[in-house]
C-alpha cells in the first residue's frame, strides 16, 4: 500500500468516527453571519475592552489552516478568502460531542463555528467558540510547504491547492476581475454595446495565427476555433451597431511561453466614425482608469520597473527603430529606415515593410518598458487596416507596449471592399510563399463591406498581459486560472477511493 493509499484509509476511518458522533462528513448549508476578511477589517483596530462590551457575536466558516491542541483547550486558524483568523476552543464551552469532534479535526478540514470575539493574552484577535459544525472532510494531505506553495508544476496543475496555500494568488484573480469590470464599465459609460460572436467559425480571420481545427458531425464540416472576433464585430458595425465590444476567449495553435498561452482572453471593441488617433486617446483613458480601479493608482511596479499608465508615450515604428538602435553601432537616420535597400540589408523578409517590422521587433520591442504607443505600420503586416493618406505603403495602425510586451493592437478599419479584396489577395500570396499565418480570403466579409461600413476604429487589448502588468506577475500562467499543460498521466485517486468502498 502506498503512502497515499494509507492516508486515504486513515482519513476514511476518521470519517466513520465523525459520523459516529452524529456529524456528517460532508455537511449541509451553513448560514454564516460574516466573513473572516470582514471581521479583520472591522475589528482589528478594536481593543480587548471594546470587544468585551458589548460582546460581538459571530458565525463564521473556513478551512483549518493550523491546529495547536493543549489538552482541554486549543487554538486553530481558519482561512477564508485569502485571510486567516484564530479561533479558541475550550472543552467547558462545547458539548461532549463537539469537543470529541474537535479532537478529530485535521488541517484542511472545513468547519463552521459560532462564538464571540476577544483578544488573547498575546493580543491576537480571536473567536471564542461556543458551537462547532463539521462541513467537509479533507482526504489528502496538503503539500508539505502548503503555507506558501512554491512548486510551479503543482501550482498550475492543481490550481485549487495554489489558491488555498497562497493568498496572494487569490488576490491576483480578484484584481483580474476588477480589470475586466473596469473596462466593461468604462465602455458602457461611452455607450458601447456588449455582444457575443461565434467561437466556432467556418473561416478563421482577424489575426495572423494558426487555428485549432474541430469537426461538426451533423454538418460534416471542419470548423476553426476563433483566433479573433474582429470580422464578426465589424459586420455588426455594417449592420448599424455603431459601438460594440466583446470580452472574448481566443484560441491560437502556437507556442507556449511566459507571454503566450494557446487560450487567452481579449477585449475587442469597435467605434464607428472615429479613427486610430481617436482610439489612441481612448486607450490612454481606458488603461489609466483601469490601473486606478485595479490597484488604486495609475503607477504600478512590474519586475523592478515603475510603469506610469497616466503618461503613454507615442512613437512611429520608424522612430522607435532609430531611438532604440543598439548603442554599439551607427544609429540609422530617418532616410535609412525609409530606404528599401537599407531595410533589406538589415533583415531577412521579402518586402521592405516586413523587414521594417522584423528590425523593430529585434531592436526596439524588448526595450519598450514604459507604456508606449507605436504607430504607422507597413501595409504588408496589416491586412485589415486603412492606408495612411500621406504614405499609402503604411497604414493607420498602432500597438501598445509595456514592459517589453504588446498589450494592445488598434487601427483605422479598412472599409473599401475593393482594397480589402486586394489585401486578402496579397495575404494569399504570402501564404503561397510559406507564411502559414497569413490571412485567408473571406468572401462574406468583403460582401458585407459592399453594403457600406462607416469610418471605424477598432482595437484589441490583451486581458491576460494587462493583468500580468497590474499584478506584477512574470508569467501569463500566473494570471490564467487553468493554463494549458501536458497531460499528467494516471493519477490513481479515483481507483484508490473505490478500493475503500
Amino acid at each position: 500500500m502506498s503512502l497515499e493509499q494509507e492516508l486515504l484509509a486513515q482519513r476514511h476511518a476518521r470519517i466513520r468516527e465523525i459520523e459516529a458522533l452524529g456529524f456528517r462528513a460532508y455537511g449541509q448549508r451553513f448560514d454564516f453571519s460574516t466573513t473572516i476578511p470582514t471581521i479583520l477589517k472591522e475589528y482589528t483596530p478594536k481593543s480587548a475592552e471594546e470587544l468585551a462590551s458589548p460582546r460581538v457575536e459571530v458565525k463564521i466558516c473556513g478551512r483549518i489552516h493550523t491546529v495547536r491542541r493543549m489538552g482541554k483547550a486549543g487554538f486553530l486558524h481558519l482561512s477564508q478568502l485569502g485571510e486567516r483568523l484564530q479561533i479558541y476552543i475550550k472543552k467547558d464551552d462545547l458539548s461532549e460531542k463537539e469537543f470529541a469532534l474537535y479532537q478529530l479535526l485535521d488541517i484542511g478540514d472545513i468547519i463552521g463555528v459560532t462564538g464571540y470575539l476577544f483578544r488573547t493574552r498575546t493580543g491576537e484577535l480571536s473567536v471564542h467558540v461556543q458551537t462547532l459544525t463539521f462541513l467537509s472532510k479533507i482526504l489528502l494531505n496538503m503539500p508539505e510547504k502548503w503555507h506558501g506553495l512554491e512548486d510551479v508544476e503543482i501550482r498550475y496543475r492543481q490550481r485549487y491547492l495554489d489558491l488555498i496555500a497562497n493568498p496572494d494568488v487569490q488576490e491576483t484573480f480578484v484584481t483580474r476581475a476588477k480589470i475586466i469590470a473596469s473596462l466593461r464599465r468604462q465602455l458602457e459609460e461611452r455607450n458601447f454595446v456588449e455582444v457575443e460572436t461565434p467561437m466556432m467559425q467556418p473561416l478563421y480571420g482577424g489575426a495572423a495565427a494558426r487555428p485549432f481545427v474541430t469537426h461538426h458531425n451533423t454538418l460534416d464540416i471542419d470548423l476553426f476555433l476563433r483566433i479573433a472576433p474582429e470580422l464578426y464585430l465589424k459586420r455588426l458595425i455594417v449592420g448599424g451597431l455603431d459601438r460594440v465590444y466583446e470580452i472574448n476567449r481566443n484560441f491560437r495553435n502556437e507556442g507556449i511561453s511566459t507571454h503566450h498561452n494557446p487560450e487567452f482572453t481579449m477585449l475587442e471593441f469597435y467605434q464607428a466614425y472615429t479613427d486610430y488617433k481617436g482610439l489612441m486617446d481612448l486607450s490612454g483613458e481606458l488603461l489609466c482608469q483601469t490601473a486606478i480601479d485595479a490597484t488604486g493608482s495609475p503607477v504600478v511596479e512590474y519586475d523592478g520597473a515603475t510603469l506610469d499608465f497616466s503618461n503613454i508615450r507615442r512613437l512611429t515604428i520608424r522612430e522607435a527603430v532609430i531611438d532604440f538602435w543598439p548603442e554599439n553601432s551607427t544609429r540609422p537616420t530617418m532616410e535609412n529606415v525609409k530606404d528599401p535597400e537599407w531595410l533589406k540589408q538589415n533583415a531577412h523578409k521579402a518586402s521592405p515593410g516586413e523587414c521594417l517590422v522584423e528590425i523593430f521587433e529585434r531592436v526596439a520591442e524588448s526595450k519598450l518598458i514604459q507604456p508606449t504607443i507605436i504607430y504607422e505600420y507597413p501595409v504588408e503586416t496589416s491586412p485589415l487596416s486603412k492606408n495612411n493618406l500621406d504614405d499609402p505603403a503604411f497604414v493607420d495602425r498602432f500597438e501598445i507596449f509595456a514592459a517589453g510586451m504588446e498589450i494592445g493592437n488598434a487601427y483605422t478599419e479598412l472599409n473599401d471592399p475593393q482594397e480589402q479584396r486586394r489585401r486578402f489577395e496579397m495575404q494569399l500570396g504570402m501564404r503561397e510563399r510559406g507564411d502559414e499565418e497569413a490571412h485567408q480570403m473571406d468572401e462574406d466579409y468583403v460582401r458585407a463591406l459592399c453594403y457600406g461600413m462607416p469610418p471605424t476604429g477598432g482595437e484589441g487589448i490583451g486581458i491576460d498581459r494587462l493583468t500580468m502588468l497590474l499584478t506584477n506577475s512574470k508569467s501569463i500562467r500566473d494570471v490564467i486560472l487553468f493554463p494549458l499543460l501536458r497531460p499528467e498521466g494516471n493519477i490513481g485517486v479515483a481507483a484508490d477511493l473505490r478500493a475503500l468502498e
